[in-house]
């Protein structure tokens, strides 16, 4: 009784948090399996100098590295594709041939990562405007403005640490999610 108690309270907060729940056994061994992509993709959008180690933290955050993932909204693949924004990604990117291939679902990902941080101009300090890259590809990059406006400061004064808190609770799990796994589990390796 009370392991069917647990069980159906695990899977009502699965259903009901932000972030999907993993084990910690599974958190130690992430898969190397698309590292040559995260790495390729990161240096080609980002530059040598980003480490590439962000973009594979942000595909744990969004479906555990599973190719084979879908949103009950209907985003695809190991970055959580929605295939309508595949498709514009598509139109300046040709050869990204499939968004249910984890190499051209990679790619879209992290070039709409660049297509977000480049939007964001007015924070200088990488550090916050990749956070706030994250946050727009979460919350959409409407919601970093609603942020700002719910902040009340100049977009020149913004900054990830005062905007956080204006962001949807979703939004800063998703970011604090990808910040652990980069700054825990993928810095050692």
């Amino acid at each position: 009784m009370m392991k069917a108690i647990f069980t159906a309270l695990l899977c009502t907060s699965c259903l009901l948090s932000a972030t999907p729940v993993w084990s910690a056994a599974i958190e130690k061994t992430w898969s190397t399996k698309y590292d040559t992509y995260f790495r390729k993709y990161s240096k080609r959008y980002f530059g040598p100098n980003v480490d590439w180690r962000w973009f594979k933290a942000q595909g744990i955050a969004e479906s555990a590295l599973r190719d084979k993932a879908r949103s009950a909204v209907g985003a695809k693949g190991v970055m959580q594709i929605m295939p309508a924004t595949f498709a514009e990604i598509r139109k300046k990117n040709p050869q990204f041939v499939n968004v249910d291939e984890p190499r051209w679902n990679i790619a879209a990902g992290i070039y709409y990562d660049r297509y977000l941080y480049k939007k964001i101009t007015d924070i200088d300090f990488f550090q916050h405007r990749l956070y706030l890259t994250f946050a727009g590809y979460n919350a959409g990059y409407g919601g970093i403005l609603k942020a700002i406006k719910r902040a009340q400061q100049p977009r020149e004064e913004a900054d990830w640490k005062r905007l956080k808190k204006h962001l949807p609770k979703e939004t800063q799990g998703y970011v604090s999610r990808i910040v652990s796994l980069k700054t825990g589990d993928l810095a050692r390796r």
